[in-house]
């Protein structure tokens, strides 16, 4: 499993707005081949960034599937303009604590 972890600076004063289409926006990536579910979290010291947190089964779930697809233009449609500057996304993998 892959950890996508955005990093989302939203227009001040757009935040209501941007939940509004987030939530739009969230059946677009749950249909997804290779989605495994998603959050979105707001910060509670800067109220206009968020950190959006998605799994996949596969990098490339993300990085080809997703973002090649039809639904990625949706997203981007919908999404893109709040942000300011454009967010910074990374991939995780979680590290083994067995001994």
């Amino acid at each position: 499993m892959i950890l996508e972890v955005a990093t989302l600076d939203v227009r001040a004063g757009q935040e209501d707005a941007f939940e509004a289409a987030f939530r739009q926006a969230s059946g677009i990536i749950s249909g997804m081949p290779g989605y495994l579910s998603h959050q979105l979290q707001r910060c509670l010291e800067k109220p206009n960034r968020y950190v959006l947190l998605v799994n996949w089964q596969a990098l490339e779930d993300h990085t080809v599937g997703f973002r090649g697809s039809p639904g990625y233009q949706q997203w981007k449609a919908l999404l893109h303009h709040f942000y300011d500057p454009f967010p910074t996304v990374e991939h995780y993998t979680a590290v083994s604590l067995a001994a």
